[in-house]
């Protein structure tokens, strides 16, 4: 059978683009192609290659293009059949651990979970013999897996600094031991970096993830210290720049998050690449619908407009010399993930999971504090096999909207945590994230064929 729900065709920069969504492929065509194939798709006759070369023979469009449309069709690039069932559900073998080091914050950032006063729960750090169990669990329970992640987060990890380092030199003591490597990963909004913290990080830190907003009026009209006093963006710039400068060619990115105040955004990310950085991200706030600084349906034509001004932005960059990466286009189209990646993402609740301050552990960070997602502890081990079942169960194909989505191996359905908090369920996507998923994703592929063509 021929799947024509998830062929998505569209225009954007004079380009005219057919995504074959099942397989993947990208094709770049001209004005009678998109026509042609948007005709197939509208075709009820068309269900399989028998009908396509039936109803292609009486199309009054050129043979030879006939002709591509078909060969396409029967390579399994366009029109490619979807999977009938799922494949059975992966073993759990934890590979990565975000340890929330920190329920505490030396800034209180209005959009941010840990300015509600209390992280669904106490103000508290997290001691090292909980660390330390983490460490343990993880090599545990990561079987034959060599490569292992930890995420220090917070709050602000670094409001915990001593259990960070003891712990990065704890856990490459123990990996050693049984032939394993960490990659290490913080996110801070780098009030608290000093030169001897940078130096740490940079060294042992596979990656790094510096919070900050964009533009001074941006980042400090929603990101303030405690006290509320001073400019937080004067304050964190030159941190952020000196640290970067040193760490040569190893792995960072800037994260800003755009909110209701600046949907102007890509103007935040060409001024957070003038400062000289150039690996960027820029997320969409995630809050109470009912909160100012909050996105809604009436945001959303002008997000889309600004992802295609930054995808000019990002091509003009490159143009010149001065090219950056932005997180969100950047779509492997050639080395992708493995299939039960692309159906289920993250692998949050049996691959990657988030540890409290108390040594419980949860799905992912953003589900800590929840009791009802509570998976055990670092002690116990994994404890409730059928919540951590149910995340290996929710994948696309087990989300009927995403079912006919041409994205949904892309976006692997969207994340969990948002889906529930938008929609009540898991399993049902948040129509505004999926909008905006589309729109990069569709940006990522134009740039892409733009710079294909170029270098042909």
């Amino acid at each position: 059978m021929l799947d024509k729900t998830c062929v998505h065709t569209f225009q954007q920069g004079g380009l005219n683009l057919v995504i074959d969504g099942n397989s993947g492929a990208v094709h770049a065509v001209d004005d009678e192609a998109l026509a042609l194939i948007r005709e197939v798709c509208s075709a009820e006759s068309v269900q399989n290659l028998k009908n396509l070369a039936a109803y292609l023979e009486i199309t009054p469009h050129s043979s030879e293009l006939k002709e591509e449309v078909y060969a396409l069709a029967e390579a399994g690039l366009l029109f490619s059949p979807d999977l009938t069932e799922a494949p059975p559900r992966p073993e759990t073998v934890v590979k990565a651990l975000c340890l929330n080091v920190a329920h505490d914050c030396n800034l209180r950032c209005d959009y941010c979970f840990a300015s509600t006063g209390d992280f669904k729960g106490a103000r508290e750090l997290m001691p090292f013999e909980v660390a330390q169990a983490a460490v343990d669990f993880l090599l545990e329970n990561s079987q034959h897996r060599r490569q292992l992640e930890i995420d220090f987060f917070g709050g602000e990890p670094l409001m915990n600094w001593d259990v960070v380092r003891r712990t990065v030199e704890y856990a490459q003591k123990e990996a050693e031991k049984l032939g394993k490597v960490f990659r290490f990963t913080i996110t801070t909004n780098g009030l608290g970096l000093t030169p001897e913290i940078e130096d740490f990080i940079n060294q042992h830190m596979y990656n790094v993830v510096l919070s900050i907003d964009g533009r001074k009026e941006v980042n400090d009209r929603v990101r303030r210290t405690v006290a509320n006093r001073g400019s937080v963006y004067e304050i964190i710039i030159p941190k952020f720049q000196r640290l970067v400068k040193n760490r040569g060619e190893k792995s960072y990115y800037v994260r800003g998050t755009f909110t209701a105040h600046n949907l102007d955004f890509a103007q935040d990310v060409a001024h957070l690449h003038e400062l000289g950085f150039e690996q960027i991200s820029m997320e969409p706030v995630v809050g109470d619908p009912e909160e100012e600084y909050s996105l809604g349906p009436e945001h959303l034509p002008r997000i889309l407009e600004e992802y295609e001004d930054l995808a000019e932005l990002y091509l003009e960059r490159r143009a010149e010399g001065q090219g950056f990466s932005f997180f969100h286009f950047n779509v492997e189209l050639h080395k992708g993930p493995c299939l039960y990646k692309r159906l289920s993402g993250c692998g949050a609740g049996y691959e990657y999971v988030a540890v409290a301050p108390s040594g419980e552990i949860y799905p992912c960070h953003q589900f800590v504090g929840e009791p009802d997602y509570v998976l055990g502890t670092v002690w116990s081990g994994l404890e409730a096999k059928e919540l951590s079942d149910s995340f290996k169960d929710s994948h696309v194909l087990n989300k009927p909207v995403c079912r006919t989505c041409w994205a949904k191996y892309f976006c692997s359905g969207g994340c969990d945590r948002h889906n529930l908090q938008a929609s009540g369920s898991r399993t049902v996507p948040d129509e505004l994230a999926c909008a905006m998923e589309k729109k990069r994703l569709e940006c990522s592929f134009y740039i892409q064929a733009v710079l294909s063509s170029e270098s042909n």
